[in-house]
């Protein structure tokens, strides 16, 4: 699959990072994490500059989180009602719900690490009228973190990124599921600790 994206690379460049992790919501057939390996194998590589992927990478991502805020704040309750009603994302929808009354805003981070929940959130935080500054400050620190990780791992991977992907499904979603803990533990150390005034 990465491939696929390599091929890519050599006819657009950097925009088709910033395409990939755009339209992401809209059904791209290659998964985030893929596609931000795959950035972080070819800045690594040289192919490409590691600064300009990564920032085309990150870009992408936010205007996506940004659109699905926009989208809720505008067509809120009848959307959500549709995407409940709807096979394909009722699941999702599910588990974004219970991490919002989990966590409240907080979710935004935590969703960022799941697969079409962190693009279903921002519709939810905008359907729910939250002000956007408090949206921006929880889902971009959570994209921020997000990509540098999963970046990251392409850049350590380098050319083992396919053996990376072969990986089975649980390995995959155990590693995410160990490095989104690590962040949510770390940043809530940091809020307790803002709070205390220490």
């Amino acid at each position: 699959m990465n491939d696929t994206i390599l091929q890519l690379v050599d006819q657009y460049g950097y925009f088709i990072f910033f395409l990939a992790l755009a339209l992401g919501p809209f059904g791209i057939p290659v998964p985030n994490e893929v596609t931000v390996m795959t950035a972080g194998m070819t800045g690594d590589s040289g192919l490409l500059n590691p600064w300009l992927v990564y920032i085309s990478t990150l870009s992408g991502l936010l205007i996506a989180l940004t659109a699905g805020y926009g989208l809720g704040k505008y067509f809120g309750p009848p959307l959500l009602r549709r995407l409940r009603r709807n096979e394909r994302f009722s699941g999702y929808y599910s588990t974004a719900e219970s991490l919002l009354d989990k966590y409240g805003s907080a979710a935004l981070c935590i969703s960022t690490f799941i697969p079409i929940v962190r693009y279903l959130l921002p519709v939810f935080m905008g359907a729910a009228g939250k002000p956007y500054k408090k949206f921006a400050i929880y889902a971009y620190s959570g994209a921020l973190v997000w990509t540098l990780l999963v970046f990251g791992l392409g850049v350590l991977w380098g050319e083992r990124l396919t053996e990376l992907l072969a990986m089975t499904e649980i390995k995959s979603a155990l590693i995410i599921a160990i490095l989104a803990s690590g962040v949510f533990v770390i940043w809530k150390k940091g809020i307790r600790k803002s709070q205390s005034g220490i």
